[in-house]
């Protein structure tokens, strides 16, 4: 398998994902501003939606969209227990969690990152996402994870979350049950390795 990424970048979370499960997998780094793969090739011709992740499949075909990347590749090595069975009801908690992150927390950065963006759509951004992390940080106040308390997908996707926090100098990132959530991910080797992997340590 081939992963497409950028430092950083929200494709961290399948990349410690595959680290967490096992797999053997290939690291293909893409330019988000010119758009482009090491060696020039245009990333469009790879995956149309021109963003990252996009995940290669040993067949050839792309799979695109992290909560969909992150849940395919769990249940790759389930033994690795990232996401609950299908017969177990957290597995659709999991599920609530990962949409919840990609369309209230993720989304809501664009206006952050965007250039040219003036600075009251910014603060309305980040306002926007304090609100919606006081939820999550509601859900970890008396537990350490977000699905039937053990870690999961859903808690790598908001780790790196939390993570845009900090490059942003977000309040939330130093709110204690964040700080206490926050502490044993950034401890595994998994994430580590992979943050090694894109330069970020």
């Amino acid at each position: 398998m081939k992963l497409y990424y950028s430092p950083g970048a929200c494709s961290l979370s399948p990349h410690i994902v595959l680290r967490e499960a096992e797999l053997e997998f290939e690291l293909v780094k893409v330019d988000m501003r010119t758009r482009t793969i090491d060696g020039g090739e245009n990333y469009r011709t790879i995956n149309p939606k021109a963003y990252v992740p996009a995940l290669e499949l040993d067949n050839g075909e792309l799979m695109t969209e992290g909560p969909a990347i992150v849940q395919y590749l769990a249940d790759l090595n389930p033994g690795a227990n990232l996401v609950p069975p299908p017969t177990d009801p957290d597995r659709y908690r999991g599920q609530e969690w990962l949409n919840y992150i990609a369309s209230e927390i993720h989304k809501s950065f664009g206006p952050l990152v965007v250039p040219g963006g003036s600075e009251e759509n910014k603060e309305r951004a980040i306002a926007h996402i304090h609100q919606r992390m006081e939820i999550v940080r509601d859900a970890v106040s008396d537990r350490d994870y977000l699905v039937g308390n053990r870690y999961s997908v859903a808690d790598i996707y908001m780790y790196v979350m939390l993570r845009w926090a900090d490059m942003f100098r977000m309040d939330a990132a130093g709110w204690p049950e964040f700080v206490a959530y926050r502490a044993p991910i950034d401890e595994r080797p998994a994430v580590d390795a992979a943050l090694q992997a894109e330069g970020l340590k």
